[in-house]
């Protein structure tokens, strides 16, 4: 019978944490996908790559909301079965209050596997992979961000500009500027251009211009009536290398590991292999390492401080302060749990003890139940 009891009870805390969780990720993804629309706008990006790159962006949302949402839950159905008496039925039943937050203290190691699940493989693989849309994408959306009279410069070292589109649907009077070398630079003026597609590339052709080349300060240039410009061999603005945040963990593991002389690197051979392995990132891989792996263990002492709840009936006078205190501590904890990683510093024994505080926390929490409960250590 008191196994039907917990079950039920840890049925109930779930399906609200799933509620939660997506509901609230949901509402942010979507503002966050207008914010997205960046890619198509002002980066060239197609739809395509706009979709994925949103997609793909979920997990991530979903990390961030988690401890927010475990600890909601778990507060909000312990409430709404004090509410309604049944935690006093539980009690009645012979349930002893210790056993009660033994249990939850265990299905609380579900929810760190989960996280570490999430914050460690499934986020990271989703962001790397988002970004490989940018860095394959072949700027598809590229002529409907180029405006007339106005410069543009969505790719990298080329701008271009173009007075108006005539109703053939071609450019007039065109100028772009081409500057892909820092000794050499390019500037091409056309009567008219137009975009068309062969094969796979996208080709600018122009006609009725001239082309002025200058290279290493000698001048040149050349008169055409019909030349083609290939859009294609150049690339976005946006960022196309692999972030830190989109590194696998794995691989920041075993750059520290080599960074601190806990691994040997004959001829920094590992070390080349791996992105964004240097000592001036060894900050920003150590908080990457604590976000993933670390603080997931915060989620058993958020559930801990949930379970506060139970030490009160709601025919205490005090309840209604007691719930207060408890749902302050929580949302404090949540904010310390966020910005925790600024105390991350290059020190290493430092962030040793910062990795430990999760653990020493619900470990005081933990002690105070049995002191609240009169428990002894056994």
């Amino acid at each position: 019978m008191k196994k039907i009891i917990y079950r039920n009870l840890a049925t109930d805390c779930v399906k609200f944490f799933l509620l939660t969780i997506f509901t609230i990720s949901t509402i942010i993804w979507v503002l966050q996908a207008v914010n997205y629309l960046d890619f198509v706008i002002e980066d060239g990006h197609g739809f395509f790559v706009y979709f994925n790159f949103t997609l793909l962006s979920f997990p991530k949302i979903l990390s961030r909301i988690y401890p927010f949402a475990v600890f909601l839950s778990f507060s909000y159905i312990l409430l709404k079965y004090e509410d309604k008496n049944e935690l006093i039925i539980f009690w009645n039943f012979g349930i002893k209050k210790i056993h009660f937050i033994n249990f939850f203290i265990k299905v609380s190691l579900f929810f760190v596997i989960l996280s570490l699940l999430l914050n460690a493989l499934i986020t990271p693989m989703t962001l790397d992979k988002a970004r490989s849309f940018i860095r394959s994408s072949e700027l598809d959306f590229f002529e409907s961000v180029l405006k007339p009279k106005k410069f543009v410069d969505v790719v990298q070292n080329l701008t271009i500009y173009y007075e108006k589109k005539n109703e053939n649907g071609e450019l007039e009077n065109m100028f772009l500027n081409d500057k892909s070398s820092p000794d050499e630079s390019q500037t091409t003026i056309a009567k008219t251009g137009k975009f068309e597609m062969r094969g796979d590339k996208k080709i600018l052709i122009l006609y009725d211009g001239k082309t002025i080349n200058n290279v290493n300060k000698k001048t040149s240039e050349f008169n055409f009536s019909k030349t083609d410009f290939n859009i294609s061999n150049f690339s976005t603005r946006s960022v196309t290398h692999q972030k830190t945040q989109e590194t696998p963990t794995k691989e920041l593991v075993l750059c520290l590991l080599i960074i601190n002389n806990l691994k040997k690197d004959v001829g920094n051979k590992i070390k080349r292999e791996l992105n964004n392995c240097t000592l001036m990132n060894m900050v920003n891989i150590y908080k990457e390492i604590y976000s993933r792996l670390i603080k997931p263990i915060y989620i058993t002492f958020l559930i801990s401080i949930s379970l506060l709840l139970i030490l009160k009936s709601k025919s205490d006078h005090t309840f209604k302060a007691h719930k207060f205190r408890i749902y302050s501590l929580g949302f404090l904890s949540i904010i310390f749990l966020e910005s925790s990683s600024k105390f991350i510093s290059p020190d290493l024994m430092q962030n040793l003890f910062l990795s430990m505080l999760p653990i020493i926390l619900t470990m005081i929490i933990y002690f105070y139940f049995l002191i609240a409960l009169k428990v002894k250590k056994i």
